[in-house]
């Protein structure tokens, strides 16, 4: 499903316009976005939770040298289902 099959599913769903639709995405894709940026982390009971790990510094090879490279230390975003979201997609 790509973005504008979830609007349009969106739209279905809540008896919404699409374009109030994509607005509401597009709100909620940005305040995941920002809260995560801030360090913060978003639970939603039930689906899951949105959060930021920090990645350590690691060495790595380059695939045409084969010559080790250190690769950097990084913040990445991570997300972990929830019951409802497990129970859901396997029941």
């Amino acid at each position: 499903m790509n973005k504008s099959e979830l609007v349009s599913a969106i739209a279905e769903q809540a008896n919404l316009s699409k374009a109030d639709a994509g607005r509401s995405l597009d709100a909620l894709i940005k305040t995941i976005e920002t809260t995560l940026k801030t360090g913060d982390s978003i639970s939603l009971v039930g689906f899951g939770n949105f959060a930021v790990k920090d990645r350590a510094e690691r060495t790595g090879r380059n695939p045409q040298t084969g010559q080790e490279i250190t690769i950097a230390a990084a913040k990445v975003p991570s997300f972990k289902p929830g019951k409802g979201l497990k129970d859901a997609v396997n029941g």
